[in-house]
């Protein structure tokens, strides 16, 4: 199985921080937060990973070049912004295999990987998602599923809150999802395709309270260098 990280953040919210570097080279105790994600594909025994850029794609070429560790590492540029469903398209031309995994550059979440794939594979769906209890969805929305782990629900940011399930930013897409429901060039994979599809297409939540963060915010990414180094 191959991998995909989505490393073309521009880090609005960082900028006072990141001084002209795309989000997911925003460094943690020494060293690019894009570079945890990558060790923790390896513990997993990935061994080769594409990653989605756009914003400052040479920073993170530079840095990595073709590998990392035992990592073989490709790279899909965008030349403009696509949002995550066009960035996801677009890196899904480089892999083969039929399921791909996919994480977000700006997240960690140490789910473990093993077990989703066998969770993944074992409910034969096109599509399941890495889900994460928070004491309060608000910041992010909610998921929610029955006791089969079929999605049942998208709520919005703010239109819930107190404690539920959120989209962890880690997904299992077989590549016949796209030849299914086919997308424009731009789109936001959450939005307008997930959020229109659960109904019809059964997609799969794997619920998991492994750590989690996500750097997109200032005292997040401050609570990163307390914990990840």
């Amino acid at each position: 199985m191959q991998s995909i990280v989505l490393a073309g953040g521009f880090g609005t919210r960082l900028q006072g921080v990141l001084k002209d570097l795309p989000k997911p080279m925003a460094p943690v105790g020494g060293k690019p937060f894009l570079s945890y994600i990558l060790d923790y594909l390896i513990q997993y025994g990935y061994t080769n990973v594409v990653l989605s850029t756009g914003y400052l794609h040479q920073k993170i070429e530079n840095h990595y070049g073709n590998s990392y560790k035992s990592l073989a590492i490709s790279y899909a540029v965008e030349t403009e912004p696509l949002g995550t469903g066009g960035g996801i398209a677009n890196a899904l031309q480089y892999c083969h295999s039929d399921n791909v995994l996919v994480l977000n550059g700006d997240t960690m979440f140490r789910i473990d990987l093993a077990a989703f794939e066998t969770f993944h594979r074992r409910h034969g769906g096109l599509f399941s998602m890495a889900l994460r209890q928070m004491p309060d969805v608000s910041r992010y929305g909610s998921v929610q599923t029955d006791d089969n782990d079929r999605i049942t629900l998208f709520a919005e940011k703010n239109a819930t809150s107190g404690q539920g399930f959120i989209n962890g930013g880690i997904y299992l897409i077989n590549k016949q999802l796209l030849q299914k429901y086919p997308q424009p060039q731009k789109f936001s994979f959450e939005k307008e395709l997930m959020e229109k599809i659960y109904q019809t297409e059964p997609i799969f939540g794997y619920k998991s309270d492994a750590y989690f963060i996500d750097i997109g915010i200032p005292d997040d990414y401050a609570r990163a260098q307390r914990e990840m180094v």
